[in-house]
């Protein structure tokens, strides 16, 4: 990049076009004299008779008139399509009989962003431009917290196939078990555990309890709790995210939520939109559930309190430039020992 006291920028172009105008100097010779063209001579020098020194600047090469460009009433039609509708710029123009490359430009002056940068439940954008890799987050604890249960199949005794292998006679003994308890009609969520999830937008902040069912009264009962454990840590929750499970529909969960917590609900068979929770999800089954050998379900049980801590406590997390949780919430001094 040239420095402002370089040949032919404003300042060198203002001795040049003075050169000419006020010392009538030639065009041939001042262009001899900065070594170039005579019709950029010309060029300046016409500038400056009509501007002055406003006139040795830049202009914009934008033009005056755009005789092909779409009308504005098409352009509003592309934009109500984007944000009512999510639809990219191959399906609109598809549907206005446009060209999409038309449709990409006019969404880009617009200045929509890209779906993936969105949230596809609010619209809301989560992502600024193709370098920065933070996802979208609430401004302040409490103002969204993540609501989810994780379904989790139990570790019989003696150990299951992550840790023995498939076709083991454990895994022959564990399989004949669970066939004997179907035909005698046993409750299928025996074989199973749910862990309930709250985790704060914000700071990350999860409250986990490992229960046996998704019952609506189990569900209701767990938030009243998870409600406590924030409130404990200065959050106060105005608002909750969750999927659109029977529990959470429930007229239970609305009552135990009440009126200053604000239920928002996730579009179907969209995870995304509950992203959070469901990286925490990915981060307990690599860290906790498959992350050693467990010989029992009740091992596997005792070791999640101190892996919770841990997550919440010591953890480092990318998306908060290497902190844990609880450096992004108000605690109490000495609270996350």
């Amino acid at each position: 990049m040239t420095h402002a006291n370089a040949t032919l920028t404003p300042a060198g172009r203002l001795r040049l076009a003075k050169l000419v105008v006020e010392q009538g100097w030639t065009y041939a010779r001042a262009a001899e004299r900065f070594s170039v063209a005579i019709t950029t001579v010309r060029r300046w020098a016409t500038r400056y008779r009509l501007s002055g020194k406003s006139g040795m600047v830049d202009r914009s090469s934008r033009p005056h008139r755009h005789p092909n460009r779409l009308p504005q009433r098409t352009e509003r039609r592309i934009v109500g399509l984007r944000v009512t509708r999510r639809w990219g710029p191959a399906r609109i123009a598809y549907h206005l009989g446009l060209n999409p490359s038309t449709v990409h430009q006019v969404l880009r002056r617009y200045g929509c962003p890209r779906l993936k940068w969105t949230d596809p439940a609010t619209g809301t954008r989560i992502k600024t431009s193709s370098r920065d890799k933070n996802r979208y987050e609430h401004a302040a604890p409490g103002d969204l917290v993540h609501v989810d249960i994780k379904k989790l199949g139990r570790i019989p005794d003696g150990g299951g196939w992550h840790a023995l292998g498939r076709g083991t006679a454990q895994d022959n003994r564990v399989h004949a078990r669970r066939s004997r308890a179907a035909r005698a009609g046993a409750s299928p969520s025996r074989g199973y555990v749910y862990l309930h999830h709250a985790v704060d937008d914000h700071s990350r902040l999860a409250y986990s309890e490992i229960l046996a069912d998704e019952r609506k009264e189990t569900a209701a009962a767990f938030w009243k709790r998870a409600r406590r454990f924030f409130t404990a840590h200065g959050i106060t929750v105005k608002a909750v995210l969750t999927d659109n499970g029977s529990c959470y529909r429930s007229r239970l969960w609305a009552k135990t939520l009440g009126r200053r917590v604000k239920h928002r609900r996730t579009r179907p068979y969209r995870p995304q939109t509950n992203g959070k929770v469901e990286r925490f999800n990915r981060t307990l089954l690599e860290e906790w559930a498959y992350a050693t050998t467990y010989t029992s379900e009740a091992d596997r049980a005792a070791a999640y309190p101190g892996w919770l801590h841990h997550y919440n406590h010591h953890r480092g997390h990318t998306s908060l430039k290497g902190k844990s949780p609880i450096d992004r919430v108000p605690n109490l001094p000495g609270q996350n020992s």
